[in-house]
């Protein structure tokens, strides 16, 4: 017999610090949740959406903010045992979802091209639309710490390129509808830890093309970027905190070429432009510098900054020239 009163007091008790708090930080530092939103809840029957629906449900009760939550799960036609594996757990924690059907597996079955990346664009294309339905303006996602890290280095190791997995987002083909990923900094162990220590059990892989093809995750990049992490983890301890900053802290100076929507970038385009900049800069500093120090004496009697006396041209009678001079003057001065 479970007890849903231990269960939900678990995510702000017990793994309080693990789980709640990441979360809640992931809420407030990306402004996911704002006032009078209507946010549909997406669950697939795994550990990840079902606690996302619990902690969404405790930031409700217990939160600043007024927002509601619909509770929205797509069949994309699981077989029976895994439906009626899903609908326990959603009474288990009491969750009231919405069922509705798609015909996703069976598409996805006919396709012999990137059929995991077809049913998650299929999946989040039905879940826009049944959400719009309900009046949402946003879906949220269980995706953890776990899945940002393993895409950013998935998008180096395989797709040639820095990227990550974003913690909201702008639909491009629902117009007003947001997607936020609340679990964004919550580790993927601490999920685990949680459905263990309330002995809850969720769905796996649930997808009928996996079981029909006797396909393991061996062959999954995922997986292998997940057990590459596991490996280096072994020999430093925050690497996973390492390259999920990595992409936090972009320094754009040292990057060769970038693109942000149409526009493009190379290190070249102002190369020779900064290095005149610095060239510049070193020359202002040559002159101004000796006069600083040969001029310290004349300054601290006469009350003249050394700035100006660097600079003995006709810095009054220029208003646009008098403001560094004041500036260094009242710093000068303290």
């Amino acid at each position: 017999m479970y007890d849903l009163v231990n269960i939900e007091r678990s995510i702000i008790k017990k793994f309080r610090k693990e789980i709640w708090r990441m979360f809640v930080k992931a809420v407030r530092d990306y402004k996911m949740i704002s006032e009078g939103d209507k946010i549909a809840v997406c669950i697939s029957g795994g550990k990840d959406s079902f606690l996302l629906a619990k902690c969404l449900e405790e930031l409700k009760r217990h939160g600043d903010i007024n927002f509601d939550l619909v509770y929205l799960t797509m069949n994309p036609g699981y077989n029976e045992r895994n439906l009626n594996k899903l609908l326990e757990n959603a009474n288990i924690l009491n969750i009231p979802v919405e069922v509705f059907n798609t015909n996703i597996f069976n598409v996805v079955e006919k396709t012999t091209d990137s059929p995991c990346y077809l049913c998650a664009r299929m999946r989040r294309g039905n879940l826009y639309a049944k959400a719009k339905e309900y009046g949402c303006n946003k879906i949220a996602l269980g995706h953890h710490f776990d899945d940002v890290i393993e895409t950013i280095l998935m998008g180096m190791l395989y797709g040639a390129q820095i990227q990550t997995m974003m913690p909201k987002l702008h639909s491009t083909n629902f117009e007003g509808m947001e997607l936020i990923r609340p679990l964004y900094l919550v580790k993927e162990e601490s999920i685990i830890a949680w459905a263990k220590y309330n002995e809850l059990s969720f769905l796996q892989c649930a997808c009928n093309f996996t079981e029909k093809n006797n396909l393991d995750n061996v062959s999954s990049k995922r997986l292998e970027t997940k057990n590459l992490i596991k490996e280096l983890r072994k020999k430093y301890e925050d690497i996973d905190i390492n390259i999920f900053r990595s992409v936090e802290d972009v320094n754009l100076n040292t990057i060769i070429g970038y693109h942000k929507d149409d526009f493009e970038y190379n290190f070249l385009d102002d190369y020779d432009k900064k290095q005149l900049n610095n060239q510049l800069f070193f020359i202002i500093y040559l002159k101004v510098t000796p006069n600083l120090f040969s001029m310290n004496s004349l300054t601290s009697s006469k009350n003249i900054s050394p700035i100006k006396a660097a600079f003995p041209f006709e810095a009054e009678n220029s208003s646009s020239s008098k403001y560094p001079f004041l500036i260094y003057d009242s710093i000068h001065k303290r």
